[in-house]
């Protein structure tokens, strides 16, 4: 009886203890209850939440991300040793590797201007390759890519020269491949080609031999330099500045442009500037720290292509560029320099001043030829015509005179045709 009794007492003392842990609802018989006001937490998350929306770079991220599954898919068929064309079947395998989130077969016939679909003239099973408009583009890709070779070689001399070691690790170029405009072989055709300027390390580390002093200069000085000519500006208001590109509807709040006058006003370590150890005592304090690093951030992204990055990507240059730092919070407290797009579950950081209406400003040639890439993509299934039947499979040569796997599927139907 008494453990009875004592079990009792301990489960009405437990739900005592609940009832009072629980939060009293707001009504007429407890309105003398004090609630607590608790300061609202501001962080990454919920500035990313918050933030405005800009609908031309969202729309573009959705499109871009489209474009990088189709080169996907195009570097896995042109491994195919057999010929430019795959069967569905085994296309269906390669949705985790390229990404893809619908069937292989939806994606293929929603885009006819890039893909062609036809069935195997013997095997009777669906088969899917490369458009011609879409080939003759990644062929040019390549070609402007051949052409710019020396404007690539500035790029990676200006992304060694800040970093504080003077190297950079091959991995973090290879990721940021495309958006630096290397090629596929850039290990050897870049950095063996030109072995004077560059030296490899480890293998898989590459370091700049001597540093260029006509590099030293960043991109932002081009715009300071102008707004100090045609503003008529004071050198104090411009030597330190961004340019600040609020996106529409962004609510400026109360003490908010002081605090923006005097950020612009901040002095910082520029992104070459030569010292010894990079730390918030050494750049004077935690805000010149965190502007030195928007300041290589501006740097990295004026030299890309497209003038945008995925923000993952960044991480990899941290350790590199002495980057102590969030980079997605860095971003997100900079709206007016810097934008970061969600879309496709992945955040993609976009330089503000570069585009305007969803376009890049000043374009160049790899710039534009991927714009007609995204054009076929834009079309969709509009503006096509219904494929013909049959078509010859194999459209290409291999070096030397012997026989190709699919050569000889062609005689076989001209052979039932004169049969018939």
């Amino acid at each position: 009886m008494r453990l009875l009794e004592s079990s009792k007492f301990s489960l009405f003392k437990f739900k005592a203890c609940l009832l009072s842990s629980q939060v009293t609802p707001f009504g007429p018989f407890n309105s003398f209850v004090q609630k607590r006001w608790r300061k609202p937490i501001i962080s990454a998350q919920t500035r990313l939440e918050d933030r405005t929306r800009d609908s031309n770079l969202d729309k573009l991220t959705t499109h871009l991300k489209k474009l990088d599954i189709i080169l996907k898919l195009h570097v896995l068929m042109s491994s195919r040793k057999r010929g430019p064309f795959v069967s569905l079947q085994l296309m269906s395998r390669w949705r985790n590797l390229v990404g893809l989130n619908v069937g292989i077969g939806a994606f293929v016939h929603k885009y006819p201007h890039v893909f062609e679909v036809f069935t195997h003239p013997v095997r009777r099973n669906l088969c899917c390759r490369i458009s011609k408009k879409m080939m003759g583009l990644i062929e040019e890709e390549a070609d402007a890519m051949k052409q710019l070779e020396l404007e690539v070689v500035r790029r990676v001399k200006k992304l060694l020269m800040m970093s504080v070691s003077g190297t950079l690790h091959l991995h973090a170029l290879r990721l940021v491949r495309r958006e630096l405009g290397l090629p596929v072989d850039f290990r050897e055709s870049i950095l063996g080609k030109y072995s004077k300027d560059f030296k490899l390390v480890d293998l898989e580390v590459v370091e700049l031999i001597s540093r260029d002093e006509n590099l030293d200069v960043a991109e932002i000085e081009k715009w300071r330099e102008k707004e100090f000519r045609e503003k008529w500006l004071s050198e104090f208001e411009t030597k330190y500045a961004f340019p600040i590109n609020f996106p529409t509807g962004f609510e400026i709040q109360a003490g908010f442009r002081d605090k923006l006058k005097n950020w612009q006003r901040l002095p910082y370590v520029k992104p070459y500037d030569r010292k010894e150890s990079v730390r918030i005592r050494t750049c004077g304090g935690i805000e010149r720290y965190e502007k030195r690093a928007v300041g290589i951030l501006h740097e990295f992204l004026s030299l890309t292509t497209e003038k945008m990055v995925e923000v993952e990507r960044l991480a990899h240059f941290r350790r590199d560029f002495a980057m102590d730092v969030n980079v997605r919070e860095l971003i997100l407290k900079h709206p007016g320099i810097f934008y970061i797009s969600t879309r496709r579950n992945s955040l993609t950081v976009f330089l503000r001043e570069a585009y305007s209406k969803g376009c890049l400003i000043q374009s160049n040639q790899i710039y534009d030829v991927r714009r007609k890439m995204l054009d076929l993509v834009f079309l969709g299934s509009r503006n096509t015509r219904e494929m013909p039947a049959q078509k010859e499979i194999k459209e290409f040569k291999v070096d030397g005179d012997g026989i190709m796997d699919g050569d000889w599927v062609i005689p076989m139907l001209e052979n039932l045709e004169n049969g018939s």
